[in-house]
């Protein structure tokens, strides 16, 4: 087994023990509630053990082999699962380990924060609320002022609380609702699976624009050959070639080409403060190469530079393209 990763397996035995006996309690007393809470708070305890245990793991591997661990897993649509075998779980880990915050891995995590949040909700919908405790932790790690924290932590509660009323009817159930819950799992998962596809993809995207953005290598031209001396006969007059001209590459249709990015000015306040941050938005390329729908999809601290990026990003303007497109921007605040 790989230092790196821990069994969910043993985590998910030592919670499913604490709720159980959550749960057995609640059947001695008329009041469920107590119970319910002192089954959750163990559920949570035995999520923060395990994690730190993973983390102490991921610690223990170089910041080389992070990063690429970390792409890899990128590359194989393992955004925030399993747990200790994740992007978002090696990138964390390479942010601790780094004196200086990589690049990279900071835009990741930002850029993948949004998955988890969505992956979070789901995991409560289908009552998966062990999975649900693990990301919320992973979406605390990344982000501890993420505003998705405080209402994923009382979607848990209530959901447990609800699960531990609702279990002593769960014999009781017909073999419709037993399918139709079945159908609804698998639903779940294949929404999962979808969602980590999706990330993944966004991911990938971002990669190859940052690779396209990159200027070409220059090509010297090739040598022309001199061309054969002629006979001392009859010299037919000199042929006029055309200069050879390199064409432009021209873009693919879908292609973004940016005509036109001023850059968000750095608030006057910020700077006298020397505050530093960062924002992540994400906006709409129309297919005129306009931009809309602009959406702060995070930012660190909050308040400060939100308004400048927004501002910015609204004049930016593309080359005209075949369908619109949704595009995520990193904008690094630092003095």
């Amino acid at each position: 087994m790989s230092p790196a990763k821990v069994p969910a397996t043993s985590l998910r035995w030592a919670i499913a023990l604490a709720l159980g006996l959550g749960l057995a309690a609640c059947s001695d007393k008329p009041e469920p509630a107590a119970p319910a809470t002192a089954a959750a708070a163990a559920a949570e305890a035995a999520v923060g053990q395990a994690a730190e245990q993973q983390a102490a793991a991921l610690a223990a591997l170089s910041g080389e082999e992070l990063k690429t661990r970390g792409r890899q897993a990128l590359r194989e649509q393992r955004i925030y699962a399993p747990a200790g075998n994740n992007a978002m779980e090696y990138y964390i880990a390479l942010r601790k380990k780094s004196a200086k915050p990589d690049a990279s891995a900071e835009s990741a995590l930002m850029d993948l924060q949004p998955y988890a949040v969505i992956a979070a909700e789901q995991a409560i919908g289908r009552a998966d609320f062990l999975e649900a405790e693990r990301l919320r932790l992973l979406i605390q790690s990344a982000d501890p002022q993420a505003p998705s924290l405080g209402r994923i932590a009382d979607a848990i509660a209530k959901g447990q609380a609800a699960a531990a009323q609702q279990a002593p009817a769960a014999d009781t159930r017909t073999p419709e609702q037993i399918a139709a819950e079945e159908a609804a799992r698998k639903k779940a998962q294949d929404d999962a699976r979808a969602l980590q596809a999706a990330a993944a993809a966004a991911a990938q995207q971002r990669e190859a624009e940052a690779a396209a953005a990159q200027p070409a290598p220059t090509q010297a031209p090739p040598q022309q050959q001199q061309a054969p001396t002629p006979a001392p006969v009859v010299a037919a007059p000199p042929v006029q070639r055309p200069t050879p001209q390199t064409a432009a590459p021209r873009p693919a249709a879908n292609e973004l080409v940016a005509i036109s990015t001023p850059q968000p000015a750095y608030p006057p306040d910020a700077a006298r403060s020397k505050t530093s941050g960062q924002v992540v938005v994400s906006f709409t390329v129309n297919s005129d190469g306009s931009v809309s729908d602009i959406d702060i999809v995070s930012a660190r601290p909050r308040g400060v530079f939100e308004r400048n990026v927004q501002s910015a990003v609204r004049r930016w303007k593309f080359q005209p393209i075949a369908g619109s497109q949704t595009v995520t921007r990193t904008f690094d605040f630092a003095q």
